[in-house]
């Protein structure tokens, strides 16, 4: 890959999280569509997108971005109002802009009529939206020596919400073809974040005999008094054309408490900015004339660096007028490098590209299965030296498997966060009020089980959103708030995470989905299930109990594909549902699919791992338990009767059971299984392998393992072996 391909591969990367972030800040600013913060986050993602684009070559992003970001410049100034129209317009831009990126890297072309219908729908907006004044801010006219007066304060909010003062000062690099280019864009850019008061510096124009047309002879200084960050000044010209030779400093800080309450003095200012030397300004300051006019006529410096220098002075001046009065210190305050650490926490991370990772996560698998046949080989040699380093070898990998694997983990509110966008225009769609609360969005999930986890969600809270929220007029005659509510939280339980569902609509009715279920010929007529079971039905390939197909559900099509994706995670999925009041859906999933903790089996001579996260207990099965039980694969376990799989009879094993055998009592979606093994060996850190082609879809097996003996053992699928088991105890009775 080029370094021409390398970059526009980066762009891709920033575009899509400028992206992400811009439609999470439009769901937001649709709840507070007054907010600075919000729109200027909004202005900023949008800007980079289209200098970004425009650097590396994506011309049509850049262009299209440049449009809607003129209608967010008259938002930022308050000359456009945040509707939902104007809301809606720029999240199909952004949907645009992602099909553009996205046919960037298959060679497919965007509809242009959309691109098209999208900047006339804005267009119009700018039309209907009355003109306000424009703000003018006059620039002060000081002669060398004059005592500077304060530049008046302008209209509208108070100049405390700018409180950083910003020296920049401006060169073009001294020869170069582009010598004519114009920098008044770069200008409008600086004005657009604050007060922005510009000098141009001529001083060093020569004579017209002595004029070089390639040479770039006049610099500037801008004085910025803004609430932007520096980054965000040092991003204008991030996107300027041509070559300039740039620097931004911070004169004045409202915020920082510590700051001198005395302005600089002219003298001090020049000293810093090296426009005068000290020796030279004593020398001057024995006149007794004011000390600009002194430096302009002695020519130490410019008339226009004096100019610039007062007008810096006046500006410290007014911004140490208006610092309110400094709190009384508490008794107890924060570390003096706290923020200091907080920052660098935020700095220090950096971009690791996936494949990498998981290669990284592969080599620490190999890793940990060496570790165990060290530990097995060490075992059996018996020395003490050896069995303290192996014991010290143990340790050292299972921190690093640890880590590793915490390197994968990322917040599951990346997942979540697109699912407001989904909620909001399902709702336009189907004309119901709905509000979407997330909770523990900050819950971490390995980023494999995140990527393969947002389809099945998806299909989730599309159902929760057609067939469970009603429309406001039937929640009104229910005595319900006409909005809706639907809930996405997660959450982390023992080794698992917990994600729900829940909403307060309708609810499932039982008695409607047996009956959609007789009429499709999945039970009998006569069957009368146990309300799990029954809620359970719709997890059926092509069940469904909408009346009428519509774009969002009603084909049947969905609900198995989300049990089948939930299975491939070695999750489980739980439904709860009360007519009326609404249903909760329990999605349970592995934190990691990369290496879990096992118990290891033996039947047959054949050894298995159980996820030990399904794990409840052991017992024994004697054989006055099978007597007992009269035929039936049962248990009594304190009371509870709990069936059981022997694994010797379903992978038909040859050989003799033990007069004493095991049970591995697991948790299957809400019921108690036992798994009928010869014995149990113990806990096993399993590092999973998937199986070949051939192997990979048999029943009850998920993957396989190395033990340390360099022998293999299969991973347990189990609740896909539960219910392999029911279905052909069914298909018996049938």
């Amino acid at each position: 890959m080029g370094q021409d391909e390398l970059q526009k591969q980066a762009f891709r990367e920033e575009a899509y999280e400028l992206l992400g972030e811009l439609e999470t800040g439009l769901l937001e600013l649709e709840q507070a569509p007054t907010d600075r913060d919000l729109i200027n986050r909004i202005f900023r993602a949008m800007h980079t997108i289209k200098g970004s684009g425009s650097m590396f070559g994506f011309n049509d992003i850049a262009s299209f971005a440049h449009e809607v970001e003129t209608v967010f410049e008259q938002v930022r100034n308050e000359e456009l109002s945040v509707t939902k129209d104007l809301l809606n317009l720029v999240f199909s831009a952004r949907d645009h802009i992602k099909e553009m990126l996205d046919g960037s890297l298959d060679g497919q072309e965007t509809d242009p009529e959309a691109a098209v219908a999208i900047l006339e729908g804005l267009r119009a907006l700018q039309r209907m939206a009355a003109p306000a004044p424009a703000a003018q801010v006059e620039q002060d006219d000081l002669e060398p020596g004059d005592s500077p007066q304060a530049p008046p304060a302008p209209e509208g909010p108070s100049l405390l919400d700018a409180p950083i003062v910003y020296r920049i000062r401006i060169k073009r690099q001294t020869t170069g073809s582009s010598a004519t280019e114009n920098l008044q864009s770069v200008f409008e850019e600086l004005g657009k974040l604050g007060q922005a008061r510009t000098i141009a510096h001529t001083k060093d124009i020569p004579n017209l005999r002595d004029f070089d047309p390639d040479t770039r002879y006049v610099w500037w200084d801008v004085i910025l008094r803004s609430a932007e960050p520096q980054a965000a000044i040092e991003d204008v010209f991030f996107f300027a054309e041509g070559d300039l030779d740039v620097s931004v400093s911070v004169l004045e800080d409202l915020r920082d408490e510590s700051e001198e309450d005395e302005p600089k003095r002219l003298g001090q200012i020049l000293i810093e900015r090296g426009d005068v030397r000290p020796e030279e300004l004593e020398r001057a300051l024995s006149n007794q004339k004011p000390l600009g006019r002194i430096l302009a006529e002695a020519g130490l410096a410019a008339e226009s660096v004096i100019e610039s220098a007062l007008m810096e002075q006046a500006v410290i001046k007014e911004i140490k007028a208006q610092r309110p009065p400094k709190p009384v210190p508490a008794l107890k305050s924060a570390p003096p490098d706290a923020d200091k650490a907080k920052a660098a926490a935020d700095t220090s991370s950096i971009r690791v590209a996936a494949e990498k990772l998981d290669y990284l996560v592969d080599l620490v698998g190999e890793l940990v299965i060496v570790q165990a046949q060290i530990s097995q080989v060490v075992g059996q040699k018996g020395d003490a030296s050896l069995t303290a380093l192996a014991e010290q070898l143990e340790r050292l990998s299972d921190e690093l498997r640890d880590n590793t694997l915490g390197i994968r983990m990322l917040p599951i509110g990346t997942t979540f966060s697109k699912f407001r966008r989904l909620v909001r225009d399902l709702s336009n769609e189907l004309g119901k009020e709905m509000e979407l609360i997330t909770r523990g969005a900050e819950t971490e999930l390995d980023k494999t089980v995140i990527e393969r986890l947002g389809d099945p969600l998806v299909h989730l809270l599309r159902n929760s959103i057609d067939h469970g929220i009603e429309s406001p007029g039937e929640r009104a005659a229910q005595g319900k708030p006409a909005k809706g509510t639907i809930i996405l939280s997660a959450e982390h339980s023992g080794g698992e995470v917990l994600i729900q569902i829940i909403d307060d609509g309708k609810g499932m009715d039982p008695v409607a989905i047996q009956k959609k279920a007789v009429e499709r010929g999945l039970i009998p007529p006569d069957v009368d299930l146990p309300l799990k079971e029954t809620l359970n039905l719709i997890f059926q390939p092509g069940f469904s109990t909408a009346q009428k197909v519509t774009s969002v559900s009603g084909r049947g099509v969905g609900m198995d594909v989300v049990k089948r994706a939930i299975d491939s995670l070695r999750g489980s999925i739980d439904l709860q549902s009360e007519v009326g009041k609404g249903s909760t859906i329990t999605v349970k999933l592995p934190l990691t699919l990369a290496i879990i903790d096992g118990l290891q089996v033996v039947t047959g001579g054949e050894y298995f791992v159980v996820p030990l996260s399904l794990v409840e207990e052991c017992v024994e099965l004697t054989r006055e338990d099978v007597e007992n039980s009269h035929g039936q694969q049962i248990i009594n376990l304190r009371g509870e009767i709990v069936p059981y799989i022997r694994l010797r009879d379903w992978f038909e094993t040859p050989g003799q059971c033990p007069p004493i055998e095991q049970i591995v009592i697991t948790g299957v979606e809400g019921t108690r299984v036992g798994i009928v093994v010869d014995h149990v060996i113990g806990e096993h850190q399993t590092v999973i392998k998937s199986l070949g082609r051939v192997y990979r879809d048999v029943e009850g097996i998920s993957g396989a393992t190395i033990k340390g003996d360099g022998t293999m053992a299969l991973i347990l699928d189990v609740p896909r072996l539960v219910r392999a088991v029911m279905g052909r105890h069914v298909e018996r009775r049938n």
